[in-house]
C-alpha cells in the first residue's frame, strides 16, 4: 500500500480524522485507478471530487471540445477553455485540484475497437455518458473485465444512480434494460434539456459510490437504482435483480465480445438511405430563388423560442402523425430539427403517409447557425 508525503497527509487530514476511514481508507484510494467515460456534466463533478479525494489514477475518455453550451453545467471548464479539447482543459483543472493524482486522457470515442484496452488497467468504471451505445458498451466491458460499473443518467429535473457488478452479486445494466428504447423515444439532454445543477448532484453521488467500492466503507448501491426527482427532492431506491437470461451476464451468455452498438441501438451516423436529404446551403439557395416550398420545424416549442428560421411552421415530431392535414401535398416539404435526427424520422413518417416530395435538412438548425447565419443562437 502506498505511503504519503507530508503534503498529502495535510491535504487529506479531514479523511484521516474519520475513524471508519483513516489512513487505510486513504491508502486504498491512492492505490486505486478509476476510469470515467465522458468529461461532460457528470464527468465534471465525478473527476473533480475523485481527484480531490486522492484517487491514485484517473482515466478520462472524451473526444469533444469545449463549447459555450457546456458551461451551464460542466464545471470542469471555464470561459478561457472555449475551443480547447475537453481533456486538455480537464487535465489542467484536475492537476490544479490535486497534483498527486495521475491523470490519463483518451481524446477519442469509447468504441468496440478500443474499449477493452482502455478499461483493462482500471479498478472501477464510471459511466458519465449521455447516449445508449456507449452506455451498453461500458456495461458489457465492465462485465467481461469483472469491474464495477457506476451508472448515472440525467434529464431535465430527474436523475438516476446505481452500481452494476455481476461479479459482486449485482445485476448488470442489461438486466435492467435488455433492449434500448427506439431511437427518438428518449430525448438527449441536448434535446430535452437538463437543469444545470442536476449533473452536479448525480455526478457527486457517482463519485461517492466509487469511493465506497474502493475503500469498502458503507453499502454501495449494488443491485439498487436510486431515482432523484429534484423538483420535489424525493429520493426513491428501487431493487434490481439479475436476469439469468441476460445475454451478457446471464447463465448462458450469448454476447461475449463487443458488438455493433450503434446498430443495436438503432442509431446510424447518417439519415437512412431512403430519406431524401438536402444541405443547409441548398436550402439557402432555394429560399433566395423564391422557391415555393413548405419549411417544417419538428422541434419542441421551447426550442423554437431560442432560435428559428423565418417562415418555418412548427409541428413537434410527437404531434406530426395527427396533424398531417395541416401540410400541403402540392408543394415540396423541407423538414428540419436541431441536428437532423428527428427531421429524418419525420420525413420517413410523412412518406409512409403518402407525401412524396419531402426532404430532410441535414444538420438542422445547428448547421444553419454555423454555416449560414452565425448570429443565430445555438443551444
Amino acid at each position: 500500500m502506498p505511503d504519503f508525503t507530508p503534503d498529502e497527509l495535510s491535504r487529506y487530514a479531514r479523511h484521516l480524522a474519520i475513524p471508519e476511514f483513516g489512513i487505510e481508507g486513504q491508502r486504498k484510494l491512492k492505490a486505486a485507478r478509476v476510469l470515467c467515460i465522458g468529461a461532460g456534466g457528470l464527468g465534471s463533478p465525478i473527476t473533480m471530487y475523485l481527484a480531490a479525494a486522492g484517487i491514485g489514477g484517473i482515466g478520462l475518455v472524451d473526444p469533444d471540445v469545449v463549447e459555450i453550451t457546456n458551461l451551464q453545467r460542466q464545471i470542469l471548464f471555464g470561459q478561457k477553455d472555449l475551443g480547447r479539447k475537453k481533456l486538455d482543459a480537464a487535465r489542467d483543472r484536475l492537476a490544479d485540484i490535486n497534483p498527486h493524482v495521475d491523470i490519463q486522457v483518451y481524446p477519442e470515442l469509447f468504441t468496440a475497437a478500443n474499449a477493452m484496452k482502455i478499461a483493462a488497467d482500471y479498478d472501477v468504471i464510471i459511466d458519465g455518458t449521455d447516449n445508449f451505445p456507449t452506455r451498453y458498451l461500458s456495461n458489457d466491458v465492465a462485465v467481461w473485465l469483472r469491474k464495477p460499473n457506476v451508472y448515472g443518467s440525467i434529464l431535465r429535473f430527474d436523475g438516476q444512480v446505481g452500481v452494476f457488478a455481476p461479479h459482486l452479486g449485482a445485476p448488470c445494466y442489461r438486466c435492467m434494460c435488455p433492449q434500448p428504447p427506439p431511437p427518438g423515444m428518449v430525448p438527449s439532454c441536448a434535446e430535452g434539456g437538463v437543469l444545470g445543477v442536476l449533473p452536479g448532484l448525480i455526478g457527486t453521488m457517482q463519485a461517492l459510490e466509487a469511493i465506497k467500492l474502493i475503500t469498502g466503507i458503507g453499502q454501495p448501491l449494488l443491485g439498487k437504482l436510486m431515482h432523484v426527482d429534484t423538483l420535489s427532492m424525493r429520493f426513491r431506491t428501487l431493487t434490481l435483480r439479475r436476469d439469468p437470461g441476460c445475454p451478457v451476464c446471464g447463465d448462458h451468455p450469448t454476447i461475449t465480445e463487443p458488438i455493433d452498438y450503434q446498430g443495436f441501438c438503432g442509431i446510424t451516423a447518417a439519415a437512412p438511405p431512403d430519406v431524401p436529404t438536402m444541405t443547409v446551403h441548398e436550402l439557402k439557395e432555394l429560399r433566395e430563388a423564391g422557391d415555393n416550398h413548405f419549411l417544417l420545424d419538428v422541434r419542441e416549442p421551447h426550442e423554437q423560442s431560442i432560435s428559428r428560421i423565418s417562415g418555418a411552421v412548427l409541428i413537434p415530431l410527437g404531434e406530426l402523425g395527427t396533424r398531417t392535414a395541416e401540410l400541403p401535398r402540392d408543394r415540396r416539404i423541407l423538414v428540419h430539427c436541431k441536428s437532423g435526427g428527428r427531421s429524418a424520422r419525420a420525413v420517413s413518417l410523412l412518406r409512409e403517409q403518402g407525401f412524396e416530395n419531402v426532404w430532410n435538412i441535414s444538420g438542422g438548425i445547428i448547421a444553419w447557425a454555423r454555416e449560414i447565419d452565425p448570429s443565430m443562437a445555438e443551444y
